[in-house]
């Protein structure tokens, strides 16, 4: 029953274009960007307040993840979720993770009220989002194998067969490779390497 696994997600690659989106004099300039870490998103907001010097708010959202979630959504002294919120809704309406969303605000001298700071901060959201290219990727497991060098040809057969991602190799007194398969086929890859006495098994969290 493997196809009850669900082991893809959606990303990004590449960041979005600069989008800018005017409400009532205030312009809010959307960005996406593919990030893994915590200190991507730093670098990012880093760079946003180095290229935005005069802006009044650098607000953003963002999701890191595939089966264990961490997200976090800053409103960077707007109201209480009148921007951050909005901005994670875009990202989970979008279905994206691994993905950080910035929107900086530059105050055009009229007070838009909570509700039009949602909708403009969920806006300028979206539209980074629709200028981003999305892409789907697979949740890979990754393993360590470990032989001797006499069984180098049966193992890399079984990676050829397998079609697995030869992800790191180590050829020293023992052989160690780490390999990639999607999770969906990972309990037939590990049955597979199993039964080869001669190869140790180790899963990589």
């Amino acid at each position: 029953m493997d196809t009850l696994i669900n082991d893809t997600y959606k990303t990004i690659e590449q960041a979005s274009q600069e989008i800018l989106f005017k409400e009532k004099n205030s312009k809010f300039y959307g960005y996406a960007f593919p990030v893994i870490s915590e200190e991507e998103v730093k670098v990012h907001l880093e760079l946003l307040k180095k290229e935005h010097f005069s802006a009044r708010h650098w607000c953003y959202a963002y999701q890191i993840g595939t089966e264990k979630i961490q997200y976090r959504a800053n409103d960077d002294g707007e109201p209480n979720n009148s921007a951050g919120m909005p901005i994670y809704g875009q990202i989970q309406s979008f279905e994206v993770t691994n993905i950080l969303v910035v929107v900086v605000r530059y105050f055009g001298g009229v007070k838009l009220g909570v509700g039009g700071l949602i909708s403009a901060y969920k806006t300028a959201a979206q539209l980074a989002l629709e200028d981003a290219e999305i892409v789907e990727k697979t949740i890979d497991k990754q393993f360590i194998l470990t032989f001797g060098y006499a069984h180098m040809n049966k193992v890399m057969r079984i990676i050829k067969e397998k079609n697995l991602t030869i992800v790191a190799q180590k050829m020293e007194l023992d052989c160690e490779i780490v390999v990639a398969t999607r999770k969906k086929n990972a309990q037939i890859i590990w049955d597979t390497f199993e039964n080869l006495y001669e190869v140790q098994l180790h899963e990589l969290d």
